[in-house]
């Protein structure tokens, strides 16, 4: 990736993906990240060794690429103020902000520009990111290799034709490490119920997670076969399953998933005024 890369904005997820690029190869030469204020700049330089800078037009200038990771409350008046140099300049730009259309974000940088939308994950933090990615009609196809070059430096990356799809990337991916944090806590405190220690409880059902997780992902057999695998007739997993299954577990992550979903298409008409 030869580009010159300018992240607006220096926070985790930012601070992540930087450091995904430079440990895939990317030269810290050639990526920029700006803030308010130099003290929010230091850490970020000092252990990226990355080109910082407090004024975003100056940043955006020179840059192919043009990454938005603001918080969606003061997306409108950053892109604002950026919009004579990003028309100028014409970079890619890629939003990682929840819930802002892309269609808005454009408007706001004055129109007609290349704009991808990415939905990350928290585990993006630790390498193991799910990001689903959405392009408007203005994006290349050399633009969409470049932003898949971007978030695969923080995990795997999906993409969707439709941006309204964005919405089940939230309810499936984006939120979802919440979901299996709250399995972890239920399981925990039963395990404490059935006399084992806390710590014990956790170490062995977050490490059980990521086994399973781990043997999922590698596996050619799909999610249900590989449950059936793990029964034997009238043993100890089956009687788990079936419990969950009475209770309708199924359900309640449908109900959840559609709530967070609806959610996600509320929160986008409120942040963008429409």
């Amino acid at each position: 990736m030869a580009n010159k890369i300018t992240f607006i904005g220096a926070g985790n997820m930012a601070s992540a993906i930087i450091g995904g690029l430079i440990d895939s190869g990317v030269d810290a030469k050639t990526i920029t990240a700006t803030a308010p204020n130099d003290s929010e700049l230091a850490t970020i330089k000092q252990r990226l060794g990355i080109n910082t800078d407090t004024d975003n037009n100056a940043a955006v200038a020179d840059s192919d690429v043009v990454v938005l990771a603001v918080k969606p409350q003061i997306m409108r008046s950053v892109c604002e103020a950026l919009r004579d140099s990003v028309q100028r300049q014409q970079p890619l730009v890629i939003s990682i902000a929840a819930g802002l259309d892309a269609d808005t974000i454009d408007q706001w940088l004055g129109g007609q520009n290349a704009m991808v939308r990415c939905m990350p994950n928290t585990p993006s933090l630790v390498g193991y990111g799910a990001s689903g990615l959405y392009a408007n009609a203005h994006v290349s196809d050399a633009q969409r290799d470049v932003a898949t070059q971007l978030m695969e430096a923080v995990g795997i990356v999906e993409w969707v034709e439709e941006e309204a799809l964005l919405d089940a990337v939230t309810a499936v991916s984006g939120s979802a490490p919440a979901y299996f944090f709250l399995m972890f806590e239920a399981m925990e405190e039963a395990a404490v119920k059935l006399g084992l220690p806390a710590a014990t409880a956790r170490r062995l059902a977050i490490q059980t997670a990521l086994g399973a997780a781990t043997m999922a992902q590698q596996s050619d057999k799909d999610p249900a076969t590989l449950k059936q695998n793990v029964m034997s007739p009238g043993g100890t997993t089956e009687r788990a399953i079936q419990h969950m299954e009475e209770a309708q577990l199924r359900t309640t992550i449908a109900d959840a998933m559609q709530a967070c979903a609806d959610r996600a298409q509320a929160m986008a008409k409120e942040l963008s005024g429409h």
